[in-house]
């Protein structure tokens, strides 16, 4: 299990695509960012540094078929690729052009192999089952959770177009379908079919801190104000929009500091 090894494979992998590309950068940036969440998450937890360093592998190779989205679409909208499916087939399959059995590219041994899988497979999930492995579901949920982490960052520093494909102004002027406002009010998540309107991706996205699965992670969400300062990042020009929003940052801060006192 060594991450430094795996980490100098995928920049070597990186190499064939166009990293001036704003999307592509993005989403080294992302990457990277979800290791760091990731471990810091284990760090939080106690976990042992094999679990520790494994979690960092997972996210280091959670993304990989998004590149390959970018290239062909230009777009992370879900409808023009299942970038995690395709991720697993690039790992453990043989996608068109790369090598069969890719993850031994990245990690000689094959005793983790289901995890990775399964946690690859699993992190754009809209709900997180069919994991019975205990350990696989352990780090599923960390993988999950790092990556809404580092989500949260990426919609606060990133140019908005690159990740919604709308301005912020377009976005703020937008409504809140019905489905969605009652959804994220009443603490759930988004389902991506349920999306409409920009302002339902936005929505969606501060969705996210529903389906945290620590108490650690909700903790970084805490400090780290996420909450507000996502909700405050846009302007809302549309009235009922604007409304809406206010509603929802008290939600979401009364559910995160619920959580965050350890009664969530």
């Amino acid at each position: 299990m060594d991450y430094h090894f795996a980490k100098e494979v995928f920049e070597r992998y990186l190499d064939g695509y166009d990293r001036e590309n704003d999307k592509v950068r993005l989403k080294i940036v992302h990457t990277y960012g979800v290791v760091a969440q990731s471990a810091e998450i284990a760090r939080r937890m106690g976990l042992p540094e094999e679990d520790t360093e494994l979690a960092r592998i997972i996210a280091l190779l959670h993304d990989i078929g998004r590149f390959e989205q970018v290239r062909q679409f230009d777009s992370f909208m879900p409808d023009t690729m299942d970038h995690a499916s395709y991720g697993v087939e690039m790992l453990f399959g043989q996608a068109q052009g790369c090598p069969p059995h890719m993850i031994r590219q990245f990690l000689k041994e094959d005793t983790c192999d289901e995890i990775i899988r399964a946690a690859i497979a699993k992190h754009s999930d809209f709900l997180l089952e069919g994991i019975e492995d205990e350990r696989a579901l352990l780090h599923a949920k960390i993988i999950r959770d790092a990556d809404k982490l580092d989500n949260c960052r990426v919609k606060l520093v990133d140019d908005f177009e690159t990740f919604m494909d709308a301005t912020a102004e377009e976005t703020g002027a937008s409504v809140i379908s019905p489905k969605v406002r009652e959804d994220a009010l009443s603490e759930k998540s988004i389902l991506s079919a349920d999306r409409e309107t920009p302002m339902d991706y936005w929505v969606s996205y501060l969705a996210y801190f529903y389906d945290l699965n620590f108490r650690e992670s909700l903790d970084i969400v805490a400090e780290k104000d996420y909450v507000s300062r996502l909700i405050h990042r846009i302007s809302y020009s549309d009235p009922r929009t604007r409304e809406t929003m206010e509603e929802l940052e008290k939600r979401l801060v009364a559910y995160v500091k619920g959580a965050h006192a350890g009664e969530n």
